[in-house]
């Protein structure tokens, strides 16, 4: 072939031949020519290699460089390639770009959404789609949710769920691989849901590429380009989308390790400041603890239990006995011997603390005041409890904790006192013995055990027998306790409980005694005054005296009253030995009598009473009972009939007196309340 010299006028270029190398880069040899023109032809040809020069134009150029036609053509097929070439590598370049670009953002940008957003709206301008969207993978319901679109006008798109094994988006998830459809409404390999569908109609999509989203083989989303005709996508695009998934899986990967970090760090956080809160709890509650220690150790006893509770715990606090009776308060308040009556919400926590050993909350719904309950307990014995009213303090495990010890210190304090108690009650009740007895053996060392308890033993001038019901005793001798003096001794004794103090007026003293029983457990306890003794020698024939008296009341049936020996001294002296006998006495002499009442409903008991009363006239008995006098004459005549001819003479009138008074005693029982002394007259 012959190379023809041609003469191109361009712009800023002179026209020369070209140079035979250059011509060989087409794959043609060139003629000789004059070396000057080969800089000209060169830049050319570079000019018909520019996509803005149609084909038509490089052939012509080619034609007038002396070309021939299959020369021509191939060149220009050769061109072609070229520019088809330099377009991938440009749009190569800017796909690079891109990806370059999203990495320097996903080390920069903290915001996911945001980040999300960029990236979707970067794949949407690279791949030329109408619309890309990326859907989120969860892991519980195994649904993909779209979280980001670029280009989506429809809201059903823009909100779609897409529930686990349907549409194209789960066959992407299960496979982990990319997958197009060219035509949505002709997919087949995965069953169609109705929302799907729906939502892809009113965005009007056709053609769909997504790639998934992977992190360690585990899918966390997929990455759509959707076109609303259709598209056959090539695996450059793929390719494409693929990196951009790639991203964004380092996005969502990255955003979920950050927030598993924020709340790993946000219950660390958490954990750290409750170990503050336990730490400073436990350090209040080993203060709390060895203020109630000091509670045993110095002496504070059961005020301190209750000052330290109330203080830590910002609610008033009540120490209670075995009875409910207050031993203390946290604010002070007086206190009184009269059991506490507890809501039955609070005895049922009280009750529940005791078989669980814990500290217990009274119920929600109790309209009591006090809010926690913890029962003071040694073993199976139930010592008391202590009551906390409500507050707005917190309650937590650590003052649970600080209640349930301060129960256990209240235990040690109830035991450390009774024992104290049972051993100064043993001490008192030996010396109170000793006092009341004649055994000179027993009293020889009197003077000095009465003066080591601050008594002086030659001023103790009273005896007083207390008869109550075995039961009450113990309540009964807590009662004396508070009103006795200080030179007194109160000990159980025979069966009864003896009182030996210094009185000067032991009629007095026994109606103290009486009302102070009266109000700890109330009318069912008679004491008994006998006359003050002169010596220290006397009060065991004092003792004596009164017993008999007890022994005697207590066969009457009379339970309840502050009396002396005097009032039922002629009794006494009959019966005062064998109490029972006076029944069988009462019975002999004017028995008849009661039957007669018993089996004909009268009251013929009441006019022998009467007449007794009245120094046996039938007139002043008629005065007294407010009846005719003869009425009278003629229920003494029924008398006469049953205890016979000779009932009114002197001897056997003072048995029937005597019998009839005491019959009137038995029956009154415990009736008969002594608010006060019965003298001689009252009782005799």
């Amino acid at each position: 072939m012959h190379w023809k010299q041609t003469t191109i006028t361009y712009p800023h270029r002179s026209t020369n031949s070209v140079d035979p190398p250059v011509c060989s880069l087409f794959g043609v040899t060139a003629p000789d020519s004059d070396s000057d023109s080969a800089p000209n032809v060169i830049a050319a040809l570079f000019d018909v290699t520019s996509d803005s020069v149609g084909d038509e134009h490089v052939e012509q150029v080619l034609a007038e460089f002396g070309f021939g036609a299959t020369e021509v053509a191939e060149t220009a097929a050769l061109i072609r390639a070229s520019r088809s070439e330099f377009r991938r590598l440009r749009r190569r370049e800017n796909e690079l770009a891109v990806l370059y670009s999203s990495a320097r953002e996903l080390a920069q940008v903290r915001d996911v959404d945001t980040l999300l957003q960029r990236l979707v709206n970067r794949a949407h301008d690279i791949m030329g789609t109408d619309v890309t969207y990326l859907s989120e993978f969860d892991v519980i319901t195994r649904d993909l949710n779209v979280r980001k679109t670029a280009g989506a006008v429809s809201p059903e798109l823009q909100h779609l769920q897409v529930p686990a094994g349907a549409g194209l988006v789960s066959a992407i998830a299960e496979s982990r691989a990319a997958q197009w459809v060219q035509n949505y409404s002709d997919y087949t390999q995965s069953r169609h849901d109705e929302v799907v569908d729906a939502a892809i109609v009113a965005e009007g999509l056709v053609a769909i590429l997504g790639v998934p989203m992977l992190s360690d083989g585990q899918i966390l989303g997929v990455l759509f380009a959707a076109d609303r005709r259709e598209r056959r996508f090539t695996a450059d695009q793929i390719a494409l989308l693929s990196a951009l998934a790639d991203h964004a899986s380092v996005v969502l990967q990255t955003a979920r390790a950050l927030d598993r970090a924020e709340e790993s760090a946000a219950e660390t956080g958490r954990a750290l400041d409750e170990l503050r809160e336990h730490v400073s709890a436990r350090d209040k509650s080993n203060i709390v603890h060895q203020d109630l220690i000091h509670a045993v150790l110095r002496g504070g006893g059961y005020a301190q239990v209750a000052r330290t509770l109330s203080s830590a715990l910002e609610r008033s606090t009540v120490v209670v006995d075995n009875e409910l009776r207050p031993l203390v308060t946290s604010s002070g308040e007086q206190i009184t011997t009269v059991p506490l009556s507890l809501p039955p919400a609070v005895s049922d926590a009280i009750d529940q603390s005791r078989r669980s050993g814990r500290c217990t909350f009274v119920a929600d719904n109790s309209e009591t005041v006090i809010q926690l309950v913890s029962a003071v307990t040694a073993g199976e014995s139930f010592l008391g409890a202590i009551l906390l009213n409500r507050s707005d303090a917190p309650i937590g495990p650590v003052e649970l904790r600080t209640v349930e010890r301060a129960a256990q210190v209240t235990a040690i304090l109830v035991l450390q006192h009774s024992a104290a108690a049972a051993a100064d009650r043993r001490a008192r009740d030996e010396l109170v013995a000793d006092l009341l007895s004649t055994a000179p053996e027993r009293r020889r060392d009197l003077e000095r055990r009465t003066r080591n308890l601050g008594i002086s033993l030659g001023e103790l001038d009273t005896v007083l027998v207390v008869s109550v019901a075995p039961e009450l005793r113990t309540a009964a001798l807590r009662a004396i306790g508070q009103s006795l003096p200080v030179a007194g001794l109160a000990a159980q004794h025979a069966g009864l409980i003896a009182v030996v103090s210094r009185s000067g007026n032991p009629a007095a003293a026994a109606t103290v005694i009486h009302r102070q029983i009266t109000g700890s457990v109330g009318p069912h306890a008679v004491v008994i005054a006998p006359t003050t003794a002169e010596r220290p020698e006397e009060l065991p024939a004092r003792f004596t005296s009164a017993l008999r008296t007890a022994r005697l009341l207590t066969a009457l049936g009379k339970t309840d009253g502050a009396v002396t020996t005097a009032s039922y001294l002629p009794y006494t002296v009959l019966f005062g030995e064998n109490p029972e006998s006076l029944h069988q006495f009462i019975d002999e002499v004017i028995g008849p009598v009661r039957a007669y009442d018993r089996d004909k409903d009268t009251d013929l008991t009441a006019t022998l009473r009467a007449l007794v009363r009245n120094e046996g006239s039938p007139t002043k008995a008629a005065r007294a009972l407010n009846y005719h006098p003869n009425t009278v004459v003629q229920r003494l005549d029924r008398i006469r009939t049953l205890l016979g001819q000779s009932w009114r003479e002197d001897e056997n009138f003072f048995r029937v007196s005597m019998a009839t008074r005491l019959d009137e005693l038995r029956d009154v029982g415990t009736e008969e309340a002594g608010s006060g002394i019965t003298d001689s007259t009252d009782g005799a």
